[in-house]
């Protein structure tokens, strides 16, 4: 299974992040590449950042399930997966400057490499080990440039 954590595999999703550009259109969803990139660089924070983040009831009645079925294998996130409420379309920024934020979503992605928040929640899957957000990291920019043709 493909992680983050491995350099190989950051230095593929980096590749990939360096194929987009300004005119770069979603092969679905709603969002623009600005908007997309800047996802990603939200969720890589929410990920990385010590904050408490709490299980929404719903996640802990299906989230173990739904990650363990996620994280099964090497297949990708389907095309519209739904999205944590924080890190929705309406809630990122409208103004992004490209080149910054690109920028910004390849040094997140380098800072994998050092990575440690042993007990952070996803507020859909609950608690996960690191290995799981490893794997999730990567199925997660894997979906968002796949969306973007990258």
């Amino acid at each position: 299974m493909k992680t983050v954590f491995d350099k190989e595999t950051r230095d593929e999703l980096i590749r990939r992040i360096n194929t987009l550009n300004e005119n770069s259109i979603a092969l679905w969803g709603k969002m623009n590449v600005n908007q997309m990139m800047n996802h990603n660089t939200q969720w890589n924070y929410w990920v990385s950042a010590k904050e408490k983040n709490t299980q929404a009831f719903i996640g802990r009645l299906f989230g173990k399930i739904a990650l363990k079925n996620i994280l099964k294998d090497e297949s990708p996130l389907g095309r519209n997966t739904p999205t944590t409420p924080e890190l929705r379309i309406e809630n990122l920024k409208k103004d992004i400057d490209f080149s910054a934020e690109k920028s910004k979503w390849i040094a997140q992605t380098e800072a994998y490499s050092h990575f440690s928040n042993e007990g952070f929640v996803h507020s859909f899957f609950g608690k996960m080990t690191n290995e799981q957000i490893g794997q999730l990291a990567y199925k997660h920019a894997d979906h968002h440039l796949r969306q973007f043709n990258s």
